[in-house]
């Protein structure tokens, strides 16, 4: 089977300019958006499964008390968030196919954000929590994916080289916000002032938000703008998509080794080499660093040119989680959680110490960290049978107006 179908050459590059009269009359399928969309979407499975059943209660990034294996278990998965958001925005692009009307698309981006953020709301945080004890919230993914689609719902309006100059901007130029502190808009009793949670919700995350919408949105924005570029034929995706992850990643080396902007943490040599080299790839994700976003999304380039080529078995299992995405993310949580309650009830007899999450579950859960990949290859398993049967119902019913919004 042939990964990727062909694109148009000089569609993408007159969409540059002309966003709404470049789009062709269909865009088919591109099996590396879906390919890269399914690999993190298990990998967040992975950190998730990580989350609720590893016998650790230190932060796996510690290197202090961190191993290679749980150290790198944890990077590695920090591809996951900014290129599910970045390709969030190629797909928004992307979806405009049959319909180039921007007042249309954008409206389904709105209501798409606003559905996504009830989702975190409701059925996300009660599957985190399995509790209706809102005083425990956390607003995650969801949420800052759902209300960067509201703002790019505002902004596709735009030409598309400004969407594309707001979107680098605001990745490469939030941390100049590093030096403002929350504390400073708390009141005598500890609470926040409303510039406090204005702030919070922008950029620095305080209960009950742990992704605040900068730079997240700038992410979404720079997808959308890179679109276009989708267009064109698989030989030069792939070299476009080769290139600018070489360029990322450069960018990256070269701004961490200076130790100067783009992480409020800096590196620092360490007791060994490799330790060292942790110190060095352990950026900020809370809110993402430039020079996160720089590594992050420097690698899902460089798999993207990876992914140009023919898919074998493998290949084609990713893509089946690829294009069911949501569906997988909010199933993966109700079974991982669940599980726990299985694993809970048959240690101890008591299923109440986990009805919440993991930072509150009793001290002697948790198993090691070659179980915990055990466990994550039966869930990844035991999920593809069904994400693969609901596919093939979206499949079906292709253009119909829920399709977009599951």
């Amino acid at each position: 089977m042939r990964g990727n179908t062909t694109g148009v050459g000089d569609t993408g590059l007159s969409a540059l300019n002309h966003p709404s009269s470049a789009i062709p009359s269909r865009i088919p399928h591109i099996a590396s958006v879906d390919l890269m969309r399914g690999l993190v979407i298990v990998l967040m499975a992975l950190d998730h499964v990580r989350w609720y059943f590893l016998d650790a209660d230190f932060s796996p990034t510690d290197l202090s008390r961190t191993d290679s294996a749980l150290f790198l278990t944890r990077w590695v998965t920090h591809l996951c968030a900014p290129t599910f958001v970045f390709l969030a925005g190629t797909s928004a692009f992307l979806s405009a196919a049959h319909n180039p009307d921007r007042h249309q698309l954008a409206a389904r981006l709105l209501t798409r954000g606003l559905w996504l953020v009830i989702l975190e709301l409701t059925v996300v945080r009660f599957a985190w929590f399995f509790n209706l004890d809102y005083s425990q919230m956390d607003l995650q993914v969801i949420w800052a994916l759902g209300w960067s689609m509201v703002v790019l719902a505002g902004l596709v309006h735009m030409p598309l080289w400004s969407i594309a100059v707001l979107g680098i901007g605001m990745i490469a130029g939030h941390n100049l916000l590093d030096g403002i502190r929350i504390e400073d808009f708390e009141m005598a009793d500890g609470s926040l002032g409303w510039q406090g949670w204005v702030l919070s919700v922008l950029h620095i995350p305080r209960f009950p938000v742990v992704y605040p919408l900068i730079p997240w949105i700038g992410v979404m924005a720079a997808g959308y703008a890179f679109g276009p570029l989708m267009l064109m034929t698989p030989r030069i995706r792939k070299q476009l998509a080769l290139v600018s992850g070489a360029v990322l990643v450069a960018a990256f080396v070269t701004l961490r080794a200076c130790n100067t902007y783009g992480d409020p943490s800096s590196w620092s040599t360490q007791e060994t080499t490799l330790l060292t080299l942790f110190s060095f790839l352990n950026t900020t994700k809370y809110p993402p660093s430039l020079l996160f976003l720089l590594m992050t999304l420097g690698g899902m380039f460089i798999l993207l040119s990876v992914f140009e080529r023919r898919h074998g078995l493998v290949g084609n299992f990713f893509i089946t989680f690829g294009r069911v995405p949501l569906f997988f993310y909010v199933l993966h949580l109700y079974v991982i959680h669940g599980l726990v309650i299985v694993f809970g009830y048959a240690i101890s007899g008591d299923i109440s110490s986990f009805m919440t999450i993991p930072v509150f579950f009793p001290p002697w859960w948790g198993f090691s960290l070659p179980i915990v990949y055990l466990i994550w290859v039966a869930i990844t398993a035991l999920l593809y049978p069904v994400c693969r049967w609901f596919a093939a119902i979206k499949s079906r019913h292709r253009g119909r107006w829920w399709t977009y919004y599951v």
